[in-house]
């Protein structure tokens, strides 16, 4: 059993948003994100993870790709090694590529998805020696099979798990706390794939807060939701509170904009 490999990390890799940030991907048009404000935001999200133990590599951003701080759905790091993915979006698809240039330097060796599938690091959560892999418009069943191959070489079971429909990844509904629990909106806390799991269930009305992510001793939860606060706290967790409006107007949260190692 890979204890803690979900949430202890000593390193990650970020990107810093670019200009063009404005013509990133969201399925409804809430405003355009404001670039300054945006890069305010990621620059404190940086320092709470070094504040937490992690060595931050924070990438140049990419202005040929307005996606590119989403640097999660390019990559799942593992201890044996890193697994390049293929984002769902054809406009993402470079930013793997730069994203594996980046690995490569900082040693991690990897593997890559076949051509055939698309997988969303934001559909991947990583339980110990399981890994749920939500299906989604982004991850389809090709990609998971490419990536359950790999898993199971290094002797994982992946698990492939349905995403709520109109939710653009299955971590924006659920996210792991600890080896045995995981913070869920209550669409997928019935979901007979997380049966072995202790669910806590975000309040009604805070479903983006599930988009919250554990990193070494504290949870990372985005402002604006006092109900998953209180939730999170009564349960024993530390709480440590981030803005994230700007990520949220692209359908971006926490979890997406950093690879943790």
């Amino acid at each position: 059993m890979r204890e803690e490999i979900s949430y202890r990390f000593t390193r990650a890799l970020a990107r810093t948003p670019c200009n063009n940030i404005v013509n990133a991907l969201r399925a409804t048009d809430r405003g355009a994100p404001d670039a300054a404000l945006f890069r305010a935001e990621h620059a404190a999200y940086v320092s709470t993870l070094q504040n937490l133990g992690l060595e931050v590599t924070v990438l140049p951003a990419l202005e040929e790709y307005p996606d590119s701080v989403f640097i999660e759905d390019t990559a799942l790091c593992l201890p044996e090694g890193a697994i390049i993915l293929r984002p769902g979006a054809a406009s993402r698809l470079g930013e793997a590529r730069q994203t594996a240039m980046a690995l490569e330097q900082m040693g991690l060796e990897f593997r890559e998805i076949d051509s055939a599938g698309t997988v969303d690091g934001g559909d991947i959560l990583v339980t110990g020696a399981i890994v749920l892999v939500g299906l989604s418009a982004r991850t389809n069943p090709a990609g998971f099979d490419s990536l359950r191959k790999i898993l199971d070489s290094w002797g994982y079971e992946a698990r492939a798990v349905g995403t709520p429909a109109d939710v653009l990844h299955f971590k924006s509904d659920c996210n792991i706390l600890d080896d045995h629990t995981l913070l869920c909106t209550s669409r997928l806390a019935g979901d007979p794939q997380l049966r072995d799991f202790r669910i806590l269930t975000v309040p009604s009305g805070e479903e983006a807060a599930a988009n919250s992510i554990r990193v070494n001793g504290s949870v990372l939860v985005p402002q604006g939701y006092p109900g998953t606060t209180e939730l999170l706290g009564k349960a024993g967790f530390d709480v440590v509170l981030l803005s994230a409006s700007q990520a949220a107007l692209v359908d971006g949260g926490l979890s997406c904009m950093s690879l943790r190692l």
